[in-house]
């Protein structure tokens, strides 16, 4: 039997590539030759390079889309038909089965080119309401899961279905005793983990820094500060260890969390979910995104599982504020997460997009 091929794409962020990275090793296991496409210099390259090494990766030309002004929103539609071209001439060569899009600005013309080439397309959409390269890529997809039950009012019901969250395994195979001494902490004081996405939050970095003093009292204290985003002042602090991202330490860093401080990018928040973690997130505002985030953040403090503080509230003396409100509340939320069915597995996703294949 002739080994069949799949085309993953996703890219922009972390979270439109941690979904494929969960997903490769059942994919291969299943017997699939995994390809992805990606931009030359986006993240997914980094990520998928380092957890995959021998992974094909298929770099494309993408354009941003934006919902600003700006005059490259002129020239990126020529890099979007470029990307269809490049992306027409890959599939073409790999033959996949099937393509399973998590979104983000490169997809867009794999998607496109997807259809051309007559491949059914699988999209998944993480936030409540569908983001705009999802919406783009709407009506060449054969069908889109969402994470959110919410989601589905925005989705013709005839090619949606709400699977839930799905979680990489690595996540529970984490050990509090090795993420501790990771940091060099003692298992003796409650441990506070801070992160502003993969990309990094200024403001979040400034709020936790003001408050160290105050907050290393109480806590030790994990912070995620993005890439660039390190303070060499604060390399010896004790009780204090930053990183500007991590990979295959993140699940022995959530074993050994307490409380997490984050944005509301949906992968994460459900994974702090399912690791029973409580959590205050701080969302991106309405006027650095599309609202997504604000919309998980709060749904996610309707059901008990988080508490919010607004980007445009956030403070030295609300940040403080917020994490003593988040510690006093933090019983009640896991009371509330551990009520939560259990997310899927990604053997089981691969199921589901597989069913879809050509």
């Amino acid at each position: 039997m002739n080994e069949k091929s799949i085309i993953l794409t996703g890219g922009g962020t972390a979270g439109h590539v941690s979904l494929n990275e969960a997903i490769i090793p059942s994919l291969l296991e299943a017997g699939y030759k995994v390809h992805y496409i990606g931009s030359h210099d986006g993240i997914e390259k980094e990520l998928i390079g380092n957890a995959f090494p021998t992974l094909p990766y298929h770099s494309i030309s993408s354009g941003k889309l934006r919902r600003y002004f700006s005059m490259q929103n002129f020239t990126d539609p020529f890099k979007v038909l470029a990307g269809v071209t490049q992306a027409f001439t890959i599939i073409k060569r790999v033959k996949p089965t099937v393509i399973f899009s998590k979104g983000g600005f490169v997809s867009v013309p794999v998607v496109i080119a997807a259809k051309l080439a007559n491949i059914p397309v699988v999209v998944h959409e993480s936030d409540v309401t569908p983001g705009l390269a999802n919406k783009i890529s709407l009506p060449f997809a054969s069908h889109i899961f969402t994470v959110f039950k919410e989601t589905m009012k925005h989705l013709p019901s005839d090619k949606a279905t709400c699977t839930g969250s799905i979680i990489r395994q690595q996540l529970f195979e984490g050990n509090r005793e090795r993420g501790l001494a990771l940091c060099n902490f003692t298992s003796d004081k409650k441990v506070l983990l801070v992160m502003g996405g993969s990309l990094g939050s200024v403001v979040i970095n400034d709020a936790l820094r003001s408050n160290l003093s105050a907050l290393l009292e109480k806590y030790q204290i994990i912070h995620l500060c993005g890439k660039g985003n390190k303070d060499a002042s604060l390399n010896n602090l004790e009780g204090y260890c930053q990183f500007e991202y991590v990979t295959n330490e993140l699940p022995d860093l959530l074993y050994a969390t307490d409380y997490v401080v984050s944005r509301a990018g949906s992968n994460s928040i459900f994974e702090f979910l399912t690791l029973h973690k409580p959590m205050l997130l701080i969302p991106l505002s309405a006027a650095k995104s599309r609202g997504d985030q604000i919309l998980n953040a709060n749904l996610f403090k309707k059901q008990g599982f988080a508490q919010v503080l607004d980007e445009e509230k956030l403070t030295k003396e609300s940040f403080l504020q917020a994490i003593n409100h988040l510690t006093a509340k933090a019983d009640e939320m896991i009371d509330h997460m551990v009520e939560v069915e259990h997310p899927k597995t990604p053997k089981e996703m691969v199921g589901l997009i597989t069913q879809y294949e050509k």
